[in-house]
């Protein structure tokens, strides 16, 4: 059985919308287009969203997400918003780094830190 919704979880700190991915595996291309599916509304109802996309529980993730998290950061700054990722374990920050990904996104070791950076 497919979900609708991926297991997320959004919380509001200070003025940011702070998004907790749930699962530890974003694998599959149904769970990719439903977490894009649930980004996206967040970001067109609030123009200048400040999100921060905390990845705490993730430890496995597709390249499919990265085409995902490119196409979210562009509609977040589209609407002079801004976009800090956080909690990203080792074996994922690689991948960020060998694509050149860590030079385009702004990641933080820890939520606190990813906050303290938004305008």
């Amino acid at each position: 059985m497919v979900e609708d919704n991926p297991k997320i979880i959004v919380e509001y700190v200070s003025q940011a919308a702070v998004v907790t991915l749930t699962d530890e595996k974003i694998l599959e291309e149904s769970d990719i287009q439903a977490l894009e599916n649930s980004l996206t509304p967040l970001i067109e109802q609030t123009p200048g969203i400040k999100m921060v996309l905390d990845f705490t529980n993730v430890q496995f993730l597709s390249s499919s997400v990265l085409g995902m998290l490119i196409r979210t950061s562009k509609k977040i700054y589209e609407s002079n918003g801004q976009l800090k990722l956080c909690n990203i374990n080792e074996k994922i920050f690689q991948v960020f780094t060998i694509t050149r990904l860590d030079r385009i996104f702004d990641i933080f070791k820890t939520q606190e830190s990813a906050l303290a950076d938004l305008d």
